[in-house]
C-alpha cells in the first residue's frame, strides 16, 4: 500500500505537539508534503523541523498547489465554519479538532457537505485511540455479550483540572501576531452569557460527553445538570446511568482522569494520562466477582503509545479504507446536540 500524501492547514502548538510530532515519525504509512500557516515565519520554521518541502499561506492555496490524499487541520474549532467547508468540497479526507464546531447548527452544516460529497471528516476524540479505551470497549462489549457479569448499569467519568501538558517539549514558535479569523457566533437562541458555558464546556469536557458513549456503545440524554456546573447525569436508552464529574478538584502537577464501566457482578475501569504525555497509554483495571469464581483484579499490559500516535495511524487507516474512523462527523453532531441541552438544562437551576 503507497504511503499517504498529507496536508497540514495549522501548525501552531497543538498543531506540533498532539499532532504533527506524531504523523512525522509515521514514514513507513504517511508522508507530510505541504503545510499551510497564515503566519510565514512560523511556517518556515515547523517546515524546516520537520522536513516539509511545499509551503502555503492559505488553506486554499494548498488545495489549488498540490496533489494530496488528506488533510490534518487542528484549527481551532470556532474557525472551522470558515476553512473546513473548502477541504470538504474538494472531497480531500480530513481530520478535526473536537468539537467539530461550537453550535449544532454549523455541525449540521458540515455533515451534511460531507455526506453531499463523500469525503471523510474524523473528528479528534483522540480518547477513542487510547490502546486502554479500544482494550476498554472490547472488554465492555464481550461482557455485554456473554452476560456473564451481569447488566451494564452504570458509567461514571472524572476529570478534574491538572496538568494536561505532562511534560511535553514546547513547540516552535514566532512573534507574529495572528490574522484575525472571524469566529463561530453562538447560537441565535443563547444569551451571551449561555454562548459563553457553551464555549467552555465543550471546550473542556466535550472528550468526556463523547467517551462516554464510545463506551455505552449506545445514544444518551442528560437528565440533570447543577447550577455549578459541577455535575452532569444522563440516561441512556436501555436505561444505564451516566455521570460525568466536571472540576470536582483541581491539581497542579497530576491528571487524574478515569472512566469506569459498572456491571453487576465487576467493572472495567481506565485510568488516564495526560493528553499531551509522549508515548504513553492509560491503565486498564478489571475487577471481576461472578460469585461462581474467586473475586480478581486484572491490570492489562498497554504498549508504549499514546492515543494521539494511535489517533494517527487510525486516520491513516481510515483514509485507506482499512477500517471506519473512530468518530466522523455524524456521530461527532451528538456532542454537540447533548452540549446544547446540557447548558439549557443548567440554566434551569440559575
Amino acid at each position: 500500500m503507497e504511503k499517504l500524501k498529507i496536508g497540514f492547514v495549522g501548525v501552531g502548538g497543538m498543531g506540533q505537539m498532539a499532532h504533527l510530532s506524531n504523523y512525522a515519525v509515521l514514514s513507513e504509512q504517511c508522508e507530510v508534503v505541504a503545510l499551510a500557516e497564515v503566519r510565514p515565519q512560523m511556517a518556515q520554521l515547523v517546515a524546516d523541523r520537520y522536513g516539509i518541502p511545499q509551503v502555503f499561506s492559505s488553506h486554499q492555496d494548498l488545495l489549488n498547489g498540490v496533489k494530496v490524499d488528506a488533510i490534518v487541520a487542528p484549527q481551532q474549532y470556532r474557525s472551522h465554519h470558515a476553512i473546513i467547508p473548502d477541504i470538504i468540497r474538494a472531497g480531500i479526507p480530513v481530520f478535526t479538532e473536537k468539537p467539530m464546531s461550537l453550535t449544532v447548527e454549523t455541525g449540521e452544516q458540515l455533515v451534511q457537505l460531507a455526506e453531499e460529497h463523500r469525503a471523510l471528516h474524523m473528528v479528534g476524540y483522540h480518547k477513542r485511540s487510547d490502546p486502554a479505551m479500544e482494550h476498554a470497549r472490547k472488554r465492555i462489549e464481550e461482557w455485554k455479550s456473554s452476560g456473564e457479569y451481569g447488566k451494564l448499569q452504570y458509567i461514571r467519568v472524572t476529570m478534574p483540572p491538572g496538568d494536561w501538558i505532562g511534560g511535553a517539549d514546547a513547540p516552535l514558535t514566532s512573534d507574529e501576531p495572528y490574522p484575525f479569523i472571524p469566529m463561530e457566533p453562538g447560537p441565535a437562541y443563547f444569551s451571551d452569557e449561555q454562548t459563553n458555558q457553551l464555549d467552555s464546556f465543550v471546550n473542556y469536557y466535550i472528550h468526556q460527553v463523547n467517551a462516554i458513549r464510545f463506551l455505552l456503545q449506545e445514544p444518551y440524554r442528560v437528565t440533570f445538570a447543577d447550577r455549578g456546573g459541577f455535575l452532569l447525569t444522563g440516561e441512556s436508552e436501555s436505561g444505564v446511568t451516566v455521570v460525568l464529574e466536571m472540576a470536582p478538584y483541581q491539581t497542579t502537577i497530576e491528571w487524574n482522569e478515569s472512566l469506569q464501566v459498572c456491571f453487576e457482578k465487576g467493572y472495567v475501569r481506565v485510568d488516564l494520562p495526560p493528553p499531551l504525555a509522549r508515548q504513553q497509554a492509560g491503565k486498564v483495571t478489571i475487577m471481576k466477582d461472578n460469585g461462581k469464581e474467586p473475586p480478581s483484579y486484572e491490570h492489562p499490559i498497554m504498549p508504549n503509545r499514546s492515543a494521539m500516535r494511535q489517533q494517527a495511524m487510525n486516520f491513516i487507516a481510515a483514509v485507506q479504507g482499512v477500517r471506519p474512523a473512530p468518530c466522523e462527523s455524524k456521530e461527532a453532531l451528538e456532542d454537540l446536540k447533548l452540549a446544547r441541552d446540557y447548558i439549557r438544562m443548567m440554566q434551569q437551576y440559575q
